[in-house]
């Protein structure tokens, strides 16, 4: 079979999407990853991807294009070339599969599955309905499973990147490290500059050698956060980020893709976590981890792109010293790094 796997949205979604993807890939000949423009380079770091290709939908990009037939039509013609024998479309809870279905169904792909909730007409011939809250991961894999995928054996499910990652000793040295990486996508779910510089400073008074992280968008910030700590902000890709975030002994970071991209190389994450998501949901996958944040704040489950609560309380009450002893409590856990102890 010659199979195309949908995730429209960003670089942790895409991440996360991984299980459902190595499934597909186990039973099929050919696995091509259609992403957006955000999700892309993760998606190039997906075992079980053959092909990445990219299109930013409308329904999902936050900032999204206009909508022209040009660009469809454009779209629909690239889909039609591959000649694809099924479908499988991911999407978050209140996203809608159906759009992305109807240009497909323009593509002449003959079979589309999706976990869906509208009414999907003749768009869907699988229809997947996911019971409660589970984690992401799992509830895409559940789609993978539906439409008769499975792991192959050895395989727990858990997130995974392609390897061997590049060397990256001389950025982070031979001395084991923390990293810290304060943005995330929007506003709300990343603590202030302040906060996260005050976390940082703990980190280091604790004796930790801390290694603060961010892409070149970021850099302004990361150098805010920094303070005496090394500061790679901007200097490097996804892959040697990768390589970074699989060198540290414990990775700290809000929600957001870099903490999925800490999960896929197995190392333990402290989550500041606001709770504007459900952490059920989008707390790191399958390494050891703690979520820190109030998860009763007033902005919870408001999926609220800039914080709704002044003083952003449920990020910026956090005591710094509880995300120490969060570290030491996952330091403790972990064995990746024995002869750096």
């Amino acid at each position: 079979m010659n199979v195309l796997v949908a995730r429209m949205d960003n670089l942790g979604d895409v991440l996360l999407a991984g299980p459902c993807v190595r499934a597909v890939a186990a039973g099929a000949e050919r696995v091509v990853l259609l992403t957006g423009p955000r999700g892309r380079a993760a998606g190039e770091l997906l075992p079980g991807v053959d092909e990445v290709i990219s299109w930013c939908a409308p329904w999902i990009d936050p900032e999204p294009p206009p909508v022209t037939q040009e660009d469809t039509d454009a779209l629909v013609r690239r889909l039609r070339g591959f000649s694809f024998d099924a479908a499988l479309i991911l999407t978050s809870f209140h996203q809608s599969p159906l759009p992305l279905a109807l240009l497909l169904r323009m593509a002449g792909v003959p079979w589309i599955g999706a976990v869906c909730e509208d009414y999907p007409g003749s768009l869907l011939d699988l229809r997947h309905r996911v019971a409660g809250d589970p984690p992401e991961p799992v509830r895409m894999l559940s789609l993978a499973e539906e439409a008769g995928f499975s792991l192959p054996p050895g395989d727990d499910g858990g997130l995974a990147i392609r390897e061997p990652l590049p060397p990256v000793d001389g950025l982070v040295g031979d001395e084991g490290y923390v990293v810290f990486h304060p943005a995330a996508s929007v506003p709300a779910r990343q603590p202030s500059a302040e906060r996260s510089a005050a976390i940082v400073r703990a980190l280091s008074d604790a004796g930790y050698h801390v290694v603060v992280t961010g892409s070149p968008s970021e850099s302004t910030l990361t150098k805010e956060v920094a303070g005496d700590a090394l500061d790679l902000g901007g200097r490097t890709g996804l892959s040697e980020l990768a390589a970074v975030l699989a060198g540290a002994d414990v990775v700290v970071a809000p929600n957001t893709g870099p903490a999925h991209l800490a999960a896929a190389v197995g190392t333990p994450v402290v989550s500041l976590f606001s709770p504007v998501v459900p952490a059920s949901r989008w707390a790191p996958y399958g390494v050891p981890s703690e979520v820190l944040g109030d998860q009763h704040a007033a902005c919870r489950d408001s999926r609220a792109r800039v914080c709704p609560v002044p003083g952003h309380p449920c990020l910026d009450r956090l005591a710094p010293e509880a995300v120490v002893d969060a570290v030491a409590r996952l330091s403790r856990v972990s064995s990746r790094h024995p002869a750096r102890r």
